[in-house]
C-alpha cells in the first residue's frame, strides 16, 4: 500500500489532523515549560495523570475526563505546595508524582470486569484518536493562541524572570497558575500520541531543536510546532512501514532531528572557528 492509498482510511486522517493540532498545544506549552525549567513539573504532572486514568477506571467514568480534572489538581497542587507552604518544588513534585501513579496502580488492578488496556495511554496509539479528540484539541490550540496573544509580553516576562515581572506589576500568579491549568490540559489530551511514558520528550524535544536555530521566543514556538508535526508524520509513517510502536517511534524521530541539527550546527561552528583562525593567521 502507497502513502496516498492511506488517506483512504478515517482513522489515518484523524491520526495526521491531530497530530497537527496537538503539535500547536505542544509547541506553544513547550516552550514556556523550557523556557521556565519546568519540564520535571511537566512529567510530574503528566505520571500523576495515571492516578486519574485509575479513578476513571474504577468509576466507570471517561478516563481521559478523569485524568484531565486530577492532572489539573495536581497541577496547582505542586503550585501551592511550593509557594505557600514552604515545600521543595522538586519534593512538591515528587509528592503528587508518586500520589497519582500509586492511586492508578491500586484502582486499576480494583477495577471489577476486564483489565482496561493501559498500553495506549502508557505507550500511546495516534491511530486511536477519535473525532472528539480532535475537537478538543482544536478548541484547545485556539484558546492556547488566544491567550498568548492576549498576554505575550506577560508571558515572556514570567518565563524569563518572574521577580522582575513582580516589580513591573504584571499579574504573574494569574500567568502562573493559568499556564499550570494548560500545561495540565495538554497533558492529558497529548495522552493518545505518545503514552504517558514518552509525553515529556514532546513538549520538549522539539522546543531544543527550535532553541538551536533561534533565541527569539515566538521563532521558537513557531519552529517547535513545526518540527512536532513533521516528527509526528515522519513517525506516523514509518512506524507504520516498520510495523513497530507509532508513540515510542514519534519520539525517536524528534529526538534523531535534534541530534542531527546539533551535528550540523557544530560543524558550521567549527568550520566558522577554523576560517576565523586561518585569517588572523594570514
Amino acid at each position: 500500500m502507497n502513502i496516498l492509498e492511506l488517506f483512504n482510511y478515517a482513522f489515518f486522517r484523524n491520526a495526521i489532523i491531530g497530530s497537527l493540532f496537538a503539535s500547536i498545544a505542544c509547541g506553544i506549552i513547550g516552550t514556556y515549560v523550557v523556557s521556565r525549567r519546568l519540564v520535571f513539573i511537566s512529567g510530574g504532572i503528566t505520571h500523576a495523570s495515571f492516578g486519574g486514568l485509575g479513578i476513571g477506571f474504577y468509576f466507570s467514568l471517561p478516563p481521559i475526563i478523569s485524568a484531565m480534572i486530577f492532572s489539573i489538581f495536581s497541577a496547582f497542587g505542586i503550585q501551592w505546595l511550593s509557594r505557600k507552604q514552604g515545600v521543595r518544588e522538586d519534593s512538591a513534585i515528587a509528592v503528587f508524582w508518586s500520589l497519582g501513579m500509586a492511586i492508578g496502580i491500586v484502582l486499576t488492578f480494583l477495577t471489577p470486569g476486564y483489565a482496561p488496556n493501559l498500553s495506549e495511554y502508557l505507550f500511546g496509539n495516534i491511530l486511536t484518536i477519535t473525532v472528539s479528540d480532535i475537537i478538543a484539541l482544536i478548541v484547545l490550540s485556539i484558546v492556547l493562541v488566544m491567550f498568548f496573544v492576549l498576554f505575550y509580553h506577560e508571558i515572556i516576562s514570567v518565563s524569563f524572570d518572574t521577580e522582575f515581572a513582580r516589580t513591573r506589576r504584571i499579574p504573574t500568579q494569574f500567568i502562573e497558575y493559568t499556564m499550570m491549568l494548560f500545561i495540565a490540559v495538554t497533558i492529558v489530551l497529548s495522552i493518545r500520541l505518545v503514552g504517558i511514558v514518552l509525553l515529556m520528550s514532546l513538549i520538549t524535544v522539539p522546543q531544543m531543536t527550535a532553541n538551536l536555530l533561534t533565541v527569539n521566543y515566538h521563532k521558537i514556538i513557531s519552529l517547535s510546532v513545526l518540527f512536532s508535526f513533521i516528527g509526528c508524520v515522519l513517525g506516523l509513517f514509518l512506524s507504520y512501514y516498520l510495523k513497530v510502536p507509532s508513540g515510542a517511534f514519534i519520539i525517536f524521530v524528534l529526538i534523531l532531528m535534534y541530534f542531527l541539527f546539533k551535528g550540523v550546527k557544530n560543524l558550521m561552528l567549527r568550520t566558522s572557528n577554523r576560517a576565523i583562525t586561518e585569517s588572523i593567521k594570514q
